[in-house]
């Protein structure tokens, strides 16, 4: 037997409300658009500009950074500088380039040094020669009255050759802890012949000669004080002081007479 479903019926009553779409405000949702659009902008014009502030501070950060380091080697650079140029020449050259000296009697300047200047081992020696346009008496005047204003006085000392007045003036000179020696004298206008060397003949062109024999040369040589030996007391040759008694004098037969043996 076939069973039929029965027909649903709903029951008599009052039938359901339907719930229809509500209207939109569109201008609610004109303002909700610009509101998320001002927040937009203004959240990034905010990012921009510290997007902005971080690159200045970066910058002046570089900025400084930078100038601290110019600072540093400007810093170093010219102590650096000054101290090697302190240790590669030695400042009594430079007192000496202070002479107050005509440009004619520094007309050519050569300086030579030796040893080292703490007296490791030996002491340095300042050697400078230099070439004077005018003659030596001239030369000599010059230099030695710049000398004393630079604060040397003559040094009156037994070693120091003075005396040969045909080799020119040399004199000594002593200040603070060096001393100096000053030797101004002629040009060799002809060298001296070599043994077994024809000697060299003078052109017979005057002016040639006179060229090259006027003017002097200049020599100084500076050294330190507790090196020069002129500094220290000589030896004495004083019996009393050395401790040493004269030989005795003999005389006569140094084993004496013979003395006779009794028989």
């Amino acid at each position: 037997m076939t069973a039929r479903a029965a027909a649903v019926v709903p029951p008599p009553g009052p039938e359901p409300e339907v719930a229809h779409p509500q209207p939109v405000d569109v201008p609610a949702l004109r303002d909700a658009a610009d509101s998320d659009v001002a927040g937009a902008s203004s959240g990034g014009l905010s990012g921009a500009r510290s997007e902005l502030r971080r690159q200045m501070r970066e910058r002046r950060r570089l900025r400084m950074a930078a100038l601290a380091l110019v600072s540093l080697v400007l810093l170093g650079a010219v102590p650096l500088f000054f101290g090697f140029r302190t240790i590669s020449r030695d400042p009594v050259f430079d007192t000496l380039d202070a002479l107050d000296v005509p440009g004619w009697a520094t007309a050519k300047t050569d300086d030579d040094v030796s040893g080292s200047r703490w007296c490791l081992i030996e002491c340095r020696l300042r050697e400078r020669t230099v070439t004077s346009e005018r003659s030596p008496e001239e030369t000599v005047q010059v230099y030695e009255q710049a000398l004393r204003q630079d604060g040397w006085r003559p040094w009156k000392v037994a070693m120091c050759p003075a005396q040969q007045q045909e080799k020119g003036s040399y004199t000594c000179w002593r200040r603070d802890e060096l001393t100096l020696d000053l030797w101004v004298r002629a040009p060799a206008c002809v060298p001296p012949p070599v043994d077994g060397e024809p000697a060299i003949v003078p052109s017979p062109d005057p002016s040639t000669d006179a060229q090259t024999c006027t003017g002097s040369l200049v020599s100084v040589k500076v050294r330190n004080a507790i090196d020069d030996e002129r500094t220290r007391p000589l030896p004495s040759t004083d019996p009393s002081l050395t401790g040493d008694e004269p030989l005795p004098t003999l005389s006569g037969d140094p084993l004496g007479e013979l003395t006779p043996s009794p028989s």
